[in-house]
């Protein structure tokens, strides 16, 4: 037989024999004046994480990394172009501005950024969170002009609409780098945990259904208002149905071929991407075929097909935001700050992984507002970075912020010199293209059988994000999917897992006797395990758990105080090792 005693301490015993606290002689003054004193190491410190930059580019291996930089710059900036210009339909502004928004936030990320490998730009989701608001604030319906007869049709002031929308979406974008960067500095990059990833992805999903359900009147070549808010999903569908006898058939056409070839594209891509040794640019292919086919055969003069129309040539001069429009973009802005920062954050860390180097999540979150920040000022929206032009640009070998430096230069060479070549293109190619690239996040819905399996509560957590995202609209569906995840945890907490764990014989694992047959328990000894902290909100479940799996049982081992040693002992059946018989009722149960 083997006896193991151990002493019994108590708290008071702790803190007056036991241990005693070192003795701090530094006051607050001198802390904070340590804190606060300034030296040449700890400036070139504070200058180095301000602006990474400083720490690759005097290394920069030229003959190394140069030309697969400049390789996948070029691809990454032929991929950016057209989707600058479709993700600006989904902000609901001109599409020259995602050409802005393409430019000048991926060349101020080169220098304030920590990651190697993602593509900061228009983002789908992002965009359509920001055409949400800018509809809400300039609908339609506030510039109608009158009618000049009485049998004519109201007719909107598209120029004077636009213009607006143009402001709310460039003041939200200040707005929300102001957010990102305060984050940054008070180190908020923690904030990214209470995104999970099954909240996310399904928020994402919810997301796709929106984008998709806004790009098919463009698509059928229908005239329908565009809605924001609760139920907007339903009211865009029931719209375009309502309407969809007035289909224009050859917009209907060339959106179907440009789907067509350009899921046939993707499918290639990813079939032979170990053979292909850049991927084949089926985006930028499609908008130079439909615009050169819409040109020449005058689809919009002779066939009423939508195009994207006049995109001025050069960069606007610096402005100053409208800052009158403040107060109703606040929730708007914070919602949009973190949904752009998760996104950003979470592909950075996955690259920076899989390539062996580290991002700092709070540098992150201050390079992502200055990019919105200083961008806004030139008229550009909110951005965050693309998977699938981050996955463009990882896999034609870009090295360094180099590559994402290049593809800004594509973007600048197209807005400076040639953009009045796009002046044709066809409303409906730019959907064809918003649709593919929603593909990878349709396949999250094979997410469900896979949680069904692992975990109800995140299964949970996917459906009221999704769900909630899609009627109620992406900002409330957001908060609604945050309090329920929180609520997840709460719940976790309150209603913890326990088990009773048994032997697996030959080796050194202790698993749930109910749920492996391999464990078994040994003779009069229970090992109750309990996966959570015991607090006040699961603290009396916590005890009925115990009671229910360990106490009423046949045989139990109970920890005692013997009157005879006064130590911790083990009793079966009512006795110590020293026999010494305790009656039922006085046991005292310590958990281990």
């Amino acid at each position: 037989m083997y006896s193991i005693d151990r002493p019994v301490y108590d708290e008071a015993f702790l803190r007056t024999q036991l241990l005693h606290r070192k003795e701090n002689s530094t006051t607050l003054r001198q802390r904070l004046a340590n804190h606060c004193r300034c030296s040449t190491e700890k400036a070139k410190a504070a200058v180095l994480t301000f602006l990474p930059i400083l720490t690759w580019l005097p290394s920069y291996p030229v003959k190394q990394y140069l030309l697969s930089d400049v390789v996948s710059g070029l691809s990454t900036g032929v991929v950016q172009l057209p989707q600058g210009l479709a993700y600006a339909m989904l902000a609901a502004v001109p599409p020259v501005y995602g050409l802005y928004s393409s430019f000048y936030p991926v060349l101020l990320y080169t220098f304030f950024g920590t990651s190697r490998h993602i593509s900061i730009g228009t983002f789908a989701v992002v965009s359509l969170m920001i055409g949400g608001v800018a509809v809400r604030e300039a609908p339609d319906s506030m510039f109608i002009l009158p009618a000049n007869g009485s049998n004519m049709s109201d007719v909107v002031d598209v120029a004077a609409r636009d213009a607006k929308r143009v402001q709310v979406a460039v003041v939200l974008t200040t707005l929300v780098g102001i957010i990102q960067f305060v984050f940054g500095l008070l180190r908020f990059g923690f904030v990214a945990i209470y995104l999970t990833e099954p909240l996310v992805r399904g928020f994402t999903t919810a997301a796709a259904v929106h984008v998709v359900v806004s790009q098919l009147k463009y698509l059928l070549g229908v005239k329908t208002p565009r809605f924001s808010g609760p139920l907007s999903v339903i009211f865009s569908v029931s719209a375009v149905v309502s309407d969809i006898t007035s289909t224009n058939v050859t917009t209907l056409i060339l959106g179907l071929v440009c789907l067509v070839f350009l899921y046939v594209i993707k499918d290639l891509n990813e079939r032979f991407k170990k053979k292909l040794p850049i991927p084949i640019p089926g985006e930028i292919i499609v908008v130079i075929v439909s615009t050169g086919v819409s040109y020449g055969l005058l689809l919009s003069e002779d066939y009423s097909v939508g195009v994207v129309g006049k995109i001025p040539t050069g960069l606007l001069p610096p402005s100053l935001p409208d800052f009158s429009l403040l107060p109703s973009l606040v929730t708007d802005s914070f919602a949009i700050a973190i949904v752009g920062f998760s996104m950003g954050v979470s592909l950075a860390k996955i690259f920076a992984l899989k390539h062996g180097y580290t991002v700092d999540g709070n540098q992150e979150l201050i390079a992502l507002g200055l990019c919105n920040f200083i961008s806004s000022f030139f008229q550009t929206f909110a951005i965050t970075c693309s998977m699938s032009r981050s996955l463009v640009q990882e896999s034609t070998g870009g090295k360094t912020q180099i590559a994402g430096l290049l593809s800004s230069l594509v973007v600048l060479l197209v807005v400076v010199a040639i953009g009045f070549v796009f002046q044709p293109l066809p409303q409906t190619a730019l959907a064809a293209i918003i649709m593919v690239n929603l593909l990878g996040m349709f396949k999250q819905f094979r997410d469900i059988p896979a949680l069904w399996r692992t975990s109800k509560i995140e299964l949970a957590i996917w459906l009221v994000a999704f769900v909630a995202s899609v009627l109620l609209g992406l900002d409330y569906g957001l908060l609604v999917a945050v309090a329920f995840a929180i609520i997840t945890v709460i719940y976790r907490t309150q209603s913890p897992k326990s088990a009773v764990l048994g032997h697996v014989s030959g080796t050194g694992l202790y698993c749930d006797v109910d749920e492996y047959e391999e464990a078994a328990e040994y003779e009069g000894i229970k090992i109750f395990h309990s996966n959570s902290s015991i607090y006040f909100a699961n603290s009396d479940l916590y005890v009925n758990t115990l009671k229910e799996k360990v106490i009423l049982t046949a045989v139990c081992v109970f920890m005692e105080y013997c009157t005879k040693c006064c130590a911790l002992k083990s009793r079966i059946n009512g006795h110590c090792r020293h026999n010494v018989f305790i009656p039922t009722g006085t046991e005292r149960h310590v958990i281990k």
